[in-house]
């Protein structure tokens, strides 16, 4: 500013200067923002749209206070609010404080960043002349990280979709190859159902315990399942990480993972997209209009409802 000061015309002529007559300058606005840059810009796109999706409440009060570190209430002026903003196809996330917002967004897809704007340094009690952007920086890179550290505790979709598509690819351990678990393969949906029916078998479950289930849910006698095709199917549950065998046993039980990939798998499959394509099917059975209508009608309202629930975006 010194240097634009001694070639501009300015009212303070060398007489002043020379008195101590200075210009005070102040801060208009100031913004600190955090880029996180990502190694899969894929999932930092599906992480930040679950991140909407789940902190829509971000700008409530209540938020807003542990956000900025600062006390809200009735007398407190400013509209309290979260905006979801779309340029284009890049939604951007904005929350509002006084006259101070953060805005959060997916940068030229491969990056998240986090924008906290200072318009007015007396939101925080702070004066306007520019000793104090040391403490308005402190305060804005607390905000983005308080920020981030809120939207840590939402579901981490990263997690679900790595775990997931570890799933439908093949695995190679300790130069083992194990097939995938692809999730619409009737095979795999009958392994895994088999699997449940042995939750609360103490001492696991054999070979053969599990050939007899698996081949009933497949429409085949037991002996149409040879020993080998099931010594296969384990092997390829074991190198999932889906079962563990008991030591000096040729039992096997679940592990948590086994557990729970068992029953999102299978409920998913047969009370959601089972039943739910059938209703769509073009070769579903003729039906009266209005029954027809009826539970479409139902079944339109218990999705809308579970995507209230779960805090889905039109």
């Amino acid at each position: 500013m010194r240097k634009w000061l001694a070639r501009l015309p300015h009212p303070f002529d060398r007489h002043d200067r020379t008195a101590g007559y200075r210009y005070a300058l102040s801060i208009l606005q100031a913004e600190f923002a955090l880029t996180q840059v990502l190694d899969r810009p894929v999932t930092g796109r599906i992480f930040f749209e679950q991140v909407i999706r789940e902190n829509l409440d971000l700008g409530r009060p209540g938020q807003v206070q542990l956000i900025f570190d600062r006390r809200v209430n009735r007398r407190t002026p400013g509209r309290f609010r979260t905006r979801v903003i779309t340029e284009g196809v890049t939604p951007s996330l904005h929350v509002d404080y006084k006259r101070s917002r953060i805005k959060q967004y997916h940068k030229e897809g491969q990056a998240l960043r986090t924008e906290t704007t200072i318009n007015d340094t007396r939101d925080f009690g702070v004066g306007r002349l520019l000793r104090n952007l040391p403490e308005l920086r402190r305060i804005g890179f607390a905000a983005n990280r308080r920020m981030l550290e809120i939207e840590q505790i939402s579901h981490d979709c990263a997690l679900g979709e790595d775990a997931f598509q570890d799933l439908q690819r093949p695995r190679h351990v300790n130069g083992q190859r194990a097939p995938a678990l692809r999730f619409a393969d009737p095979n795999v949906q009958a392994l895994l159902h088999a699997l449940v029916m042995f939750v609360f078998v103490a001492r696991g479950f054999t070979n053969r315990d599990l050939r007899q289930d698996y081949a009933v849910l497949l429409g085949l006698h037991a002996e149409d399942v040879t020993p080998g095709r099931m010594s296969y199917e384990l092997r390829r549950l074991r190198l999932h990480g889906l079962i563990k065998r008991i030591p000096r046993t040729h039992r096997y039980h679940l592990t948590d993972l086994g557990l729970q990939t068992a029953l999102f798998y299978t409920r998913v499959y047969s009370r959601i997209l089972r039943p739910g394509l059938a209703l769509v099917s073009p070769q579903a059975p003729a039906a009266s209009p209005a029954s027809l209508q009826r539970s479409f009608r139902t079944a339109q309202q218990a999705v809308n409802t579970w995507c209230d629930e779960a805090k889905i975006a039109a």
